[in-house]
């Protein structure tokens, strides 16, 4: 049609992997928890929930078990009195660093950036 653009495959390849990263990161707390453990190891879930300000307990549950069934998270259940789980990031999830990294730099500039109020 004329007018019309076409996407180069590599360009539509791009978009569909900024797309696919996106629907396995969205959410409001999902970057906060593998940023967490990428940053801090292995940590158990009353750790994550003592660093990650104002998730409930029943989200972090939500978005540990999502983070888990998407191979990005390796949930351990250790045989302790009481149970222990502890939480850490598979070899998929170690694969972030790059990106997890880059939004950690990007968030510290841009915060040093704003003006004071």
């Amino acid at each position: 049609m004329k007018g019309q653009n076409y996407l180069t495959e590599t360009c539509r390849q791009s978009i569909q992997g900024v797309k696919d990263t996106q629907d396995l990161l969205s959410g409001k707390w999902k970057t906060s928890i593998l940023g967490m453990l990428f940053f801090n190891g292995k940590a158990r879930f009353m750790e994550i929930h003592r660093h990650i300000n104002g998730i409930a307990p029943k989200v972090l549950s939500k978005e540990l078990k999502d983070l888990e069934m998407n191979r990005l998270v390796k949930r351990t259940v250790l045989d302790t009195m009481p149970i222990t789980v502890e939480y850490e990031l598979t070899e998929e999830g170690k694969s972030l660093k790059t990106v997890i990294e880059a939004m950690g730099e990007w968030g510290k500039a841009y915060r040093r950036n704003l003006p004071n109020k």
